[in-house]
This record gives C-alpha cells, structure tokens and sequence, in this order.
C-alpha cells in the first residue's frame, strides 16, 4: 500500500467511486475520504498540541485518510483541524487559526472515528468552528447539500450556515424537538423560511441530504426536500422572507451566531444546483457505501 502526506496520483483509484467524479461541480467539498480522482491535494492539515507543529496529511492509494501518517505525527498527542481542504477545485479551503476553536481529530495518539471511519469533532463549549471565507451560496436560488455526521444535541446546534451578522442566516440547524426529547428537528434555514422535520435521534449517526430551489417562493411552493438515510420526509416549511440581504457574510463550519455544532463530521458537499432526483439518490448510496450509516 502507497502512504502519503500529499495527496496521491488519481490514477491510483477507480474514477466510478469518487463521489465528485460521479457527480462534478460541487461549489465545495470537505470529507476525510478522496472524492475526485483529479484532485491532488491533501485531506486536511493538523496541529499537535505538545508543541503546536502542523502537518498536512494527505489519503493513502486506495482514498481514505492517512491515518498512519497521523498517528506518527500526533504520537502520543492531540491532534487538531487547522484547515479542511476543498476537494471541489474551488479552492475553498475552511480554515481555523485559533488554537481555541479547532475541531479536534486525535485524542492521545489515537485518531477519532465514527463506525470505524475517521471524523472532526465539534463543541460549542470550545465555540469550534471553521471559517470558509467570502460567501459562495445565492440565498435566491437553489442548492443541495450532503452530509455524513452525528450531533448530541445539547442545545441549539448548526453544521453549516451563512451569517450576515444581522440575524439573517443560510443553513442547516438542529433542534430538540420537544425540548426533553431524544427526537431532534433538522432545519434549513433560507430567504423564503425555514423546512423542519423531526425523524432523528441525538448522537445517532446520520447521512442528512438537503435540497431547496428558489427560496424567496419557498413558503407557496414548497420545494424543499430533506432526506434521512436516503428516506425522504415529510417537512413544515414556515417563515418570512427577510427584507434584505447582502453577500457579504461568510461560511462556517460548525456554528451560527454562537449556537455551536456538538457532535462529529465525517463529509459535507454543497451544491449551489439543485441535483435530480436521481442524482441525490445516486450521491447518497455512494456516502452511505463508504461509511456504512445505514
């Protein structure tokens, strides 16, 4: 087997089972597998905290994260997310330079899995989050988002959102649901309102899939679809539009205006199309053939 801190040739790996080779331009792609065989870049970069060195670890020849190249790096050690490179080729890279608020992925020498496959770990205590930057997603138009995670769900929680800094969001945010309940609400958050549903569990792991189109008629028309392990469910769209937006916030990884993400990531993708019905289908068994969710 081909070891590698960075990146490895595309040819090494069978095209038909790279999620972006499958289904191309995606606005943005963070996973701790390889997801386009063109892309020869690394996973992501890490920082040990014995004494803050960072190193960027790449995939091994069959696509999953090095972890042997971690596992050295962080002997012994903590190990935490600086950056979380975009496979897309959009160069839109979510990155933390605060020691304080990065997501952590080793725990004493030993890389953290869910179902034995490697992931990020968020906290709202320690307000973890990742910064992507300029925002990238048109809040008017249509998007579809994947993502392979599990969440505690403590309080409030957002996996990804938008933020103006004016109480206007794009997103995906959780929340009990009743507030004394395992059960939990998934909401998507966009000009047009909000769509809810109310199927999961707290600290189950989930492939959560997400698609809306043309939000500001999104409270008359109702196209927006939220699907739990592949299952479509039945959603309440409700809200307002908001009487202005301006595209100038950033993206973030792991929080909205303080509500923080506590739980694990293992891949979110973010298109800024609205796939087919048989694309969706398509992207979800490919994720859930990596990381065996259901």
């Amino acid at each position: 087997m081909i070891l590698s801190t960075h990146g490895i040739v595309g040819s090494q790996i069978a095209s038909a089972s790279l999620l972006l080779d499958l289904y191309p331009s995606a606005a943005a792609a963070y996973s701790v597998r390889k997801l386009r065989t063109l892309y020869t870049g690394n996973a992501i970069r890490v920082r040990r905290s014995s004494d803050n060195t960072e190193q960027n670890i790449g995939f091994t020849a069959l696509g999953d994260l090095d972890t042997t190249a971690l596992t050295s790096f962080c002997s012994g050690t903590n190990g935490f997310v600086t950056t979380w490179y975009d496979q897309s080729g959009n160069g839109r890279n979510a990155t933390q330079t605060t020691a304080a608020n990065q997501p952590q992925i080793v725990s004493s020498g030993s890389v953290l899995t869910v179902n034995s496959k490697p992931c990020t770990v968020f906290s709202s205590a320690s307000s973890t989050k990742l910064n992507v930057g300029t925002n990238f997603w048109t809040y008017t138009g249509n998007s579809t988002v994947f993502h392979a995670s599990l969440n505690t769900h403590t309080s409030y929680q957002s996996l990804i959102s938008y933020y103006e800094g004016v109480g206007t969001s794009l997103g995906i945010q959780y929340t009990k649901f009743p507030a004394t309940a395992t059960n939990v609400s998934t909401d998507v958050y966009a000009p047009g309102g909000m769509a809810t549903d109310n199927t999961q569990s707290a600290s189950v792991q989930y492939l959560v899939s997400m698609q809306w189109q043309n939000w500001s008629t999104h409270k008359t028309n109702g196209n927006t679809i939220i699907a739990i392990n592949g299952a479509n469910q039945a959603i309440s769209p409700y809200g307002a539009n908001p009487s202005a937006w301006a595209n100038s916030g950033v993206t973030r990884i792991g929080t909205f205006d303080g509500s923080g993400w506590d739980g694990k990531i293992q891949e979110l993708v973010i298109y800024t199309t609205a796939l087919s019905g048989t694309n969706i289908d398509g992207a979800e068994t490919n994720i859930n053939s990596y990381y065996a969710i259901y």
